[in-house]
């Protein structure tokens, strides 16, 4: 099964690809879709859906899975991010990818075992899940591969139910 995990943004889109085989994750690709800042948010969203289906066209994901909003105290951000994330959500729709959602803190559980685990935390898992001689960077990255290896840990759980 292969699991394309996503970090929604609109300056910078975290993707990461996996492998998931039984009860192990093996590492494809990773990487940011990014956008220039002085650039209508149109456009900005025409390259992230012109990128991610080139990622979906390329790496084939069974699935992807995305992470939901986190609000914050800027409503301005979060309208952009979310439509980011809408773009993101449209671009797996369009090419037929069935797509999970998880909650910041279903991610967290999901690699830690604890909710309230930091972004450090969450990076040296990620590593450790994938066997990677480094934390994926930008942080973007990792924190795409982390909700892809979410999705794939909720899948093998969901089996053994």
């Amino acid at each position: 099964m292969i699991i394309l995990g996503i970090d929604p943004g609109y300056a910078i889109v975290g993707y990461g690809v996996i492998e998931s085989i039984a009860n192990k994750c093996k590492p494809i690709a990773y990487g940011v879709i990014t956008t220039p800042a002085k650039m209508a948010m149109e456009q900005r969203l025409l390259i992230i859906y012109n990128e991610l289906n080139g990622i979906i066209d390329k790496y084939k994901p069974d699935e992807m899975a995305i992470e939901e909003l986190f609000f914050n105290t800027n409503a301005k951000t979060v309208i952009n991010v979310g439509q980011g994330r809408g773009v993101c959500l449209v671009a797996a729709a369009a090419k037929g990818v069935p797509i999970s959602e998880y909650t910041p803190l279903q991610i967290k559980q999901a690699l830690t075992g604890y909710g309230r685990a930091d972004k450090n935390q969450i990076q040296q898992m990620v590593k450790m899940f994938l066997n990677l001689e480094s934390v994926p960077k930008p942080d973007d990255a990792a924190d795409a591969v982390a909700v892809a290896v979410c999705h794939a840990h909720s899948r093998q759980l969901n089996k053994k139910l």
